[in-house]
């Protein structure tokens, strides 16, 4: 079996390498950062599909439905409210200011501190989201398939991390968009001919499959507790605040729509990929819940695993072969989908918000050298963390991502929010650092304590909002308001 999987692994990293040549040809920096601004919108929507679920969705949403049910879909509402307001307030303001890396804004609106202060957030937001996220893909492959022929985790992380600088080196975001399209493809293939056979195999018709998924307690949506770190208006708040920073604030996410002809374009590639994302995200909790029916009548006692492995462990070790084939090219799928465009991204925001290229007096080809330099940086960066991380691994990795989120997002979230809402300038804008430092520290010990402090309340994802709002907070007390109209506080006009 381990001999077909990486048959089918060489023939799938084969065709990624085709689509990258035939996107690459021709290409220069302004195809690597914007891919010359001519992507198609169908395409970038169909491809953020599969660059916004990653192996994370992949496996911990099927694998968290034996501990926390459907619960996790009131998130998934909230996802909606979140594009709705990317859509029509966050891209208008990104076309009208024509800009490349969405975090020059900040340079506009506040100046250089704050400017370098959202850059940096999204890197380390993104290093370490991106990081586990790949790392989860890693470590399900290296434990159904490369621990078989004895070859280490740091040689199998090696490997992905080069197949993934290779094939985007060249075109960046011009072949990570058509990628994606393959991508996705192969990602929802995997989750429907998974459902499909499981279905056969339990030889359940689909009214009965829900049947047996709510008797067992796993369609179980809303919790009312509101105490609880899954109530559902937690849930829904989260999951709208949760899309408006880490793909509305996110330059990997938006750089992909800023590809589009334009603005029209990008807010119909975001409305028809939302659209999609919800129905995917309910086949998703669907599988977690056959899983773990399908489990109960095979006698497969999951009570002891990490919720990360159901998943995998039914579709290699039970289901039949041709389940595992499936489960593994999705998988490697989610994977790639998720960190090739963040590779990119992360180049795009050094080269542009630190390293100032596109001002620097020099060639064309000195500027190519220096993001091909600041491209390897950045893999050798994804190899470290992914190899820090794989000695410490013992949650579902959905929620570690969140967790973290709510920290490096945060003040992000509360910088966007001042500039877009408020008529304030900033009176120091070298204090902006401390204020967005400060910000997740003071919410770190918030959480801690919270039971004792807010009678026994837990803090789930909506940490991200208090969060922004102590960082919102800050820059209130610093700022004084301004006699005059900035252009840049109309986010909705064009």
């Amino acid at each position: 079996m381990q001999n077909i999987i990486f048959i089918c692994f060489a023939l799938y990293t084969i065709m990624l390498f085709i689509v990258m040549w035939f996107t690459s040809r021709k290409a220069n920096n302004e195809s690597f950062y914007v891919g010359n601004r001519q992507s198609p919108w169908f395409v970038v929507a169909y491809g953020m599909i599969g660059a916004s679920l990653s192996g994370v969705t992949f496996l911990s949403v099927p694998g968290d439905v034996y501990t926390t049910q459907f619960t996790y879909f009131g998130i998934v509402i909230g996802y909606i409210i979140g594009y709705i307001v990317i859509a029509k307030i966050l891209l208008p303001l990104y076309y009208r200011l024509n800009l490349t890396s969405i975090y020059t804004y900040l340079d506009q609106r506040f100046g250089f501190y704050s400017y370098k202060t959202g850059s940096f957030f999204f890197i380390l937001s993104r290093l370490l989201g991106s990081s586990l996220r790949m790392y989860l893909m890693i470590y399900i492959l290296q434990e159904f398939v490369f621990n078989h022929w004895n070859i280490p985790i740091s040689v199998t992380a090696s490997i992905f991390i080069l197949i993934i600088l290779l094939y985007t080196f060249r075109g960046g975001i011009k072949t990570v968009v058509w990628t994606d399209l393959l991508q996705t493809t192969f990602l929802l293939s995997a989750l429907i001919i998974t459902i499909v056979l499981i279905s056969k195999e339990l030889n359940f018709n689909i009214k009965e499959l829900f049947q047996s998924m709510e008797d067992a307690g796993y369609t179980k949506t809303f919790h009312l507790a509101w105490r609880d770190h899954n109530f559902f208006v937690k849930q829904i708040l989260s999951g709208a605040f949760i899309t408006i920073t880490m793909t509305g604030l996110d330059q990997d996410m938006m750089q992909k729509n800023l590809s589009c002809k334009s603005l029209k374009d990008a807010q119909r590639n975001m409305f028809t990929f939302s659209g999609i994302l919800v129905f995917v995200n309910a086949l998703f909790l669907i599988l977690g819940g056959l899983l773990c029916v399908y489990a109960v009548h095979k006698g497969i006692d999951i009570s002891s695993m990490k919720t990360d492995r159901i998943f995998p462990t039914i579709a290699i070790q039970y289901l039949p072969a041709f389940a595992a084939i499936v489960f593994i090219l999705g998988l490697i799928s989610a994977g790639y989908s998720s960190a090739d465009g963040t590779l990119t991204a992360l180049t795009t925001v050094i080269c542009y918000d630190f390293l100032g290229l596109e001002k620097k007096d020099i060639t064309i080809k000195q500027k190519t050298k220096i993001r091909h330099g600041v491209h390897i940086g950045v893999s050798i960066l994804f190899l470290i963390i992914i190899l820090i991380f794989s000695r410490f691994h013992n949650d579902a990795l959905i929620r570690i991502i969140f967790n973290v989120a709510s920290y490096t997002y945060g003040p992000l979230l509360g910088l966007y929010v001042f500039g877009m809402f408020t008529n304030r300038n900033v009176i120091n804008d070298k204090i902006v650092p401390i204020i967005a430092i400060g910000s997740p520290i003071i919410c770190f010990f918030l959480n801690k304590y919270s039971e004792v402090l807010f009678f026994g309340y837990h803090f789930g994802f909506e940490l991200l909002l208090v969060n922004g709002l102590m960082t919102f907070i800050g820059l209130w007390l610093i700022s004084i308001k301004s006699n005059h109209t900035n252009k840049l506080n109309k986010p909705n006009t064009i």
